[in-house]
């Protein structure tokens, strides 16, 4: 598979699993290979929101998902917090692209301070490091001063921050409708195709 295929995502403690999923879903039937991590506060979140309980073992949540998004091995690989040797963690082999969605406020935090104590800390460091594109996908309402602090620091530094606050002028008539709105815009940023809604002044897409 061609390096410029990779795509690191997190998914970390905020709610917003579905956010996660259907990104996944979209970015694995493009053929890109994501290489993901998932926090423990994910699979929390996962279980409360999704009913899916992802085991901790990376390498049984990889059989698990892969098996979830019909894909093997090559195409989705999964990395736990403390796999240093993973290609992630080096800014020799790690994806120029990385997406963290749903984005905890903490995790926020730790990026825009640089802490890397966890492989996703790490990962989103090396990104910011090597000039790649950072993607962030806070859900947190109200907004604190600290928040809206890191987020400013983040983004003068280049990383995207894009709030999970979908739009409703695609007229969305579900919950799937205002996932879709979001996981687009990802979509849009990354540079890859969408086709999930019609952008601001066109019509419905046949």
């Amino acid at each position: 598979m061609k390096t410029d295929n990779r795509i690191t995502v997190a998914i970390t403690g905020a709610s917003g699993a579905p956010y996660a999923l259907r990104l996944l879903q979209c970015l694995l039937d493009q053929d890109q290979q994501v290489l993901l991590l998932i926090s423990s506060a994910a699979r929390v979140v996962l279980a409360t929101e999704q009913d899916m309980q992802i085991p901790a073992s990376p390498e049984k949540a990889a059989a698990m998902l892969r098996e979830y998004f019909s894909v093997d091995a090559e195409q989705l690989k999964v990395y736990g917090k403390e796999e240093w040797f993973s290609p992630v963690a080096s800014g020799s082999a790690a994806p120029a692209k990385m997406v963290v969605c749903p984005c905890s406020t903490s995790t926020l935090s730790a990026i825009a301070h640089g802490s890397s104590n966890t492989l996703i800390e790490r990962a989103a460091d090396v990104v910011m490091k090597e000039r790649g594109q950072l993607i962030l996908v806070p859900r947190e309402s109200p907004l604190s001063t600290i928040h809206l602090q890191n987020m400013l620091q983040l983004s003068q530094q280049g990383v995207t921050i894009m709030p999970a606050a979908p739009g409703f002028y695609h007229q969305p008539e579900s919950i799937d409708d205002l996932i879709d709105f979001m996981v687009a815009r990802i979509l849009d940023h990354l540079g890859l195709e969408q086709r999930l809604v019609n952008r601001w002044g066109y019509g419905k897409e046949s």
